[in-house]
């Protein structure tokens, strides 16, 4: 895996003002724990055993400072170690000098493995809930695993720096393909699916992966940040997915690579009405209209068909894997690459 960006240098004045702002115990306590997991005031309570107030206070002034990330989920917020911004790499830098071993971190972790677990009990529940649907659907279509083996293949083995998983439901695509990024960021309409999100990215034992609830039409991540992004199995779902590709060839920085994974065309009807599916697949032409339409080059299109002899009509799974032609003007200007942002794959 790739190392996070560069530290950024700050002005003397704003890294005082940074030093204080984490320089007290309980604080430094709130960064190394909300750097391993999203975390709500309820979860740093039970971890912490302080009052709401005394952590509302502290997480107030860590906010303030540009350490710690505020972001809100319907009525609750969760809170996290900024990853972005002047102040994300002075938090990194105080992190990475702090004894793990130390006794009162050691507790919090402990802590923490609790509250993980209490959150991986309330995924299941709900995952138990809708199993039957989940089941019913990959029935339809070749296997997962080929699907994955097959994603995995169209889009190598070169690491990369930051990726962004639209409609990442399970979080499933953030741990397929943690081995080759720095970090990640999934988000998804769901807190039901968010909240198994969660819980699956915390038995795999990612830190430096973020969900989050938002609307994939208007995505609260900045332009041209991200060097892979996803949409797994999400179009079919949406009324304008061109729109979607817009949004998240937006999301792209150059030479970045957006990959789709969705149904070709079909005729099961019986998905529009017990399954919400507003589109019954799509064909190769369409895709690519709409991508060469956002500004991307498709670079691969890939049918996966299920065995014929398995009798009953199924789906066919198609790939697609697209580039922002950007990096490919910029190689031919010459330019040095640490003058983009992102690092390509």
């Amino acid at each position: 895996m790739l190392s996070p960006a560069p530290m950024k240098l700050l002005p003397l004045e704003r890294t005082v003002d940074l030093l204080r702002a984490a320089g007290e115990p309980t604080r430094l306590r709130l960064l190394a724990l909300l750097s391993d997991a999203d975390l709500t005031v309820t979860d740093l309570i039970d971890i912490l055993g302080q009052s709401q107030p005394r952590i509302s206070r502290h997480l107030r002034l860590l906010v303030e400072g540009g350490l710690v990330d505020r972001h809100q989920e319907g009525a609750w917020a969760y809170f996290r170690t900024a990853e972005e911004g002047p102040a994300a790499g002075l938090a990194e830098t105080l992190l990475a000098g702090l004894d793990r071993d130390d006794p009162q971190l050691a507790r919090d972790r402990e802590r923490l493995d609790a509250v993980r677990r209490r959150r991986a009990e309330k995924a299941s529940g709900y995952f138990a809930d809708h199993a039957h649907e989940w089941d019913a659907l990959r029935s339809l279509h070749v296997e997962e695993t080929k699907v994955e083996t097959a994603m995995l293949e169209l889009v190598g083995a070169a690491p990369f720096q930051a990726m962004l998983d639209l409609g990442t439901g399970t979080g499933r695509l953030l741990e397929l393909f943690a081995p080759l990024y720095a970090r990640a960021v999934g988000v998804d309409m769901s807190r039901d699916m968010l909240a198994v999100a969660r819980a699956n990215l915390d038995r795999a034992g990612l830190t430096r992966v973020q969900v989050r609830q938002a609307d994939i039409f208007l995505l609260p991540t900045p332009a041209g940040h991200f060097d892979f992004v996803s949409l797994h199995q999400v179009l079919h779902y949406l009324d304008d997915p061109a729109a979607a590709i817009r949004e998240a060839a937006r999301a792209l920085a150059p030479g970045g690579r957006l990959l789709i994974a969705d149904f070709a065309p079909h005729e099961l009807e019986f998905l529009r009405e017990e399954h919400n599916h507003l589109r019954l697949g799509f064909s190769h032409e369409q895709l690519r209209e709409w991508l060469e339409a956002a500004g991307l080059e498709v670079d691969r299109m890939v049918d996966l068909k299920p065995d014929p002899a398995s009798g009953d009509q199924k789906l066919t799974v198609t790939l697609c894997l697209a580039r922002d032609p950007r990096m490919l003007v910029a190689d031919s200007d010459q330019l040095r690459s640490d003058q983009l942002p992102g690092n390509q794959a």
